[in-house]
């Protein structure tokens, strides 16, 4: 078996070249790749938008029993809870975690004080995500996640195998040549469960607290921490 390729030994000349024009786009064929290649050293972290119901059902094909995290910031819409309720439902074999912060909402207010997500997102984001994800992953050599090109500048250049600065790992997104159209159309085809906040004006959806219906048509992640002037959580910058 060929040494296992992780952020140490990183080289992008140790990767297959996967199938850009295959019926998923190379996503069913570089989920396949990642879970014979890393096994139970794989782990999906998985938001529960759209993009991650089409990747959870992906990933089952390849994986019933695949492992897959959420970061469980206490403060989600209350409809993410019941559409990762339906989804244990219609995938019993996969592993899905509920990853929380070590603070709990009320310790956090204590030490930083009352909604801290208006004061400083980017320390509530590090305390809520990015420190719970660090920890998840340290028992991982490579990660999935559902990043797609077309979703933002900052996205636009990710690859199928990514080198994981941030947290010193593989980040592997098969979903990147997947446009927002393909999306729903293979979630329609395949009658698969979605978050109802899509139906009403939610492309993205993260923490009620910093979510709002997207007020660009043209940017999908319009919507988030709208007037902090931050894009992104910070899971996906180095």
């Amino acid at each position: 078996m060929a040494a296992l390729i992780n952020y140490e030994n990183f080289n992008t000349g140790d990767f297959p070249v996967f199938p850009e024009g295959s019926e998923t786009k190379g996503a069913l064929e570089v989920l396949q790749w990642a879970n014979d290649h890393y096994g139970d050293k794989l782990i999906y972290a998985c938001s529960f938008g759209i993009e991650g119901i089409v990747l959870t059902d992906l990933l089952a094909k390849v994986n019933p029993s695949a492992k897959i995290v959420f970061l469980d910031t206490d403060v989600h819409f209350e409809e993410t809870y019941q559409l990762i309720e339906e989804v244990k439902k219609r995938y019993p074999k996969l592993l899905i975690e509920m990853k929380k912060p070590d603070l709990t909402l009320e310790e956090q207010a204590a030490k930083y004080g009352d909604e801290l997500w208006l004061s400083d997102s980017n320390k509530c984001c590090n305390i809520r995500k990015i420190v719970p994800l660090t920890d998840v992953l340290s028992s991982a050599t490579a990660w999935l996640s559902g990043l797609r090109r077309e979703q933002s500048e900052t996205r636009a250049k990710t690859e199928y195998i990514n080198k994981d600065n941030k947290f010193k790992s593989v980040k592997i997104c098969p979903l990147i040549h997947w446009t927002w159209k393909d999306v729903w159309r293979y979630a329609h085809k395949n009658g698969l469960p979605y978050n109802v906040l899509h139906d009403n004006g939610y492309p993205s959806i993260g923490c009620k607290t910093c979510t709002a219906p997207a007020f660009n048509a043209d940017d999908l992640r319009s919507g988030r921490w709208q007037g902090a002037q931050k894009t992104e959580c910070g899971l996906h910058l180095s």
